[in-house]
């Protein structure tokens, strides 16, 4: 079977994600049509994707309404090498039965990385010792140094990023809670954690580590109260959504000196050049780097390569999305 795979991101974007190595690989299964316009216009989108069996989308791709898929009538399944197919997928996409995957999950492996590193950081007390060492002083920070053993994480959220978070914490010696509502004890104890509360898990784990979704559901769903549950001394990390915290409400914990924070994500998104992340001392801020930004891109480029021969050989895609799943997707 020929297919003809086109690649919908104007060439800027697409070199991001997709290289040469990947056009390769997707060579070998027909034509390869990519969007030479240098523009997301909707009629260079139509171009591009004009008798197409299968679309590589990423980041600004339109949403695939129907005058686009108008010029693809045999178009079979849309890969998605971003996280998100909320801006792409459109209800003319599913009466269609048009197939759709997301790229969460090479993303979410980039994501789990970062937050074992800033665990790891964070409980050996890193940021304060490097600052004692720039200013003159050693080891009077030494003390509070604390090993990624013994203690309990929490994981708040077992999408992608969250299950591999809970996979790379299998390697360590320490007790994993996770707090998802759609997620069933034994589904939670195949994965390697154990099934509680949201308020239980604050107020047992030395870290807590967030990786739910932006809904309505988590709009600063971890406030005043439930920061105020959480152990003295425990370690807080966002790299989920900036939406998803308080932030008056940390920032007035973090003032206390009773907690730690690691913030990856603000809402919005820069934070102000004098939010207070930037200058508490027990709070460390990156400018969102957990997901995949440089070579990590290429993780989507890979993904999309397998997703187009799990689909030409007939089996389920591995970030394959249902229409019934949209409402509680990020």
């Amino acid at each position: 079977m020929t297919l003809k795979i086109a690649i919908l991101p104007p060439d800027s974007a697409r070199q991001r994600v997709l290289n040469d190595k990947h056009l390769t690989q997707l060579k070998q299964w027909g034509e390869v049509v990519c969007n030479g316009s240098g523009t997301n216009d909707p009629e260079a989108i139509r171009g591009t994707i004009a008798n197409a069996d299968i679309a590589i989308t990423t980041w600004g791709t339109p949403s695939l309404s129907g005058d686009i898929l108008d010029a693809a009538p045999h178009l079979k399944a849309v890969i998605h090498a971003a996280g998100t197919v909320k801006p792409i997928v459109s209800p003319e996409l599913w009466s269609r039965g048009i197939r759709v995957s997301s790229g969460n999950g090479p993303l979410g492996k980039g994501v789990a990385e970062t937050a074992l590193g800033l665990t790891i950081a964070s409980l050996k007390n890193m940021w304060k010792i490097s600052r004692e060492t720039e200013e003159g002083g050693w080891a009077e920070e030494k003390q509070r140094v604390r090993e990624l053993y013994d203690i309990t994480v929490g994981v708040i959220g077992a999408g992608k990023a969250g299950q591999h978070y809970i996979k790379l914490l299998q390697n360590f010696d320490v007790t994993v809670l996770l707090a998802d509502p759609l997620v069933t004890a034994e589904q939670a104890k195949a994965i390697g954690a154990s099934k509680v509360e949201l308020e239980q898990l604050l107020g047992l784990a030395d870290v807590v580590s967030i990786h739910a979704p932006s809904l309505p559901s988590t709009y600063k769903m971890i406030n005043r109260e439930r920061l105020a549950l959480m152990k003295d001394n425990a370690i807080l990390i966002n790299t989920a959504r900036g939406s998803i915290i308080d932030e008056e409400a940390l920032i007035a914990e973090l003032r206390q000196e009773r907690l730690s924070a690691c913030i990856d994500v603000t809402d919005p998104e820069p934070p102000v050049a004098d939010h207070p992340f930037r200058s508490l001392r027990n709070c460390t801020l990156t400018s969102h780097i957990a997901g995949s930004v440089t070579n990590g891109m290429y993780r989507l480029g890979q993904f999309a390569v397998n997703e187009v021969e799990l689909w030409k050989n007939g089996g389920r895609m591995e970030g394959e999305v249902e229409e019934s799943e949209m409402a509680f997707l990020a």
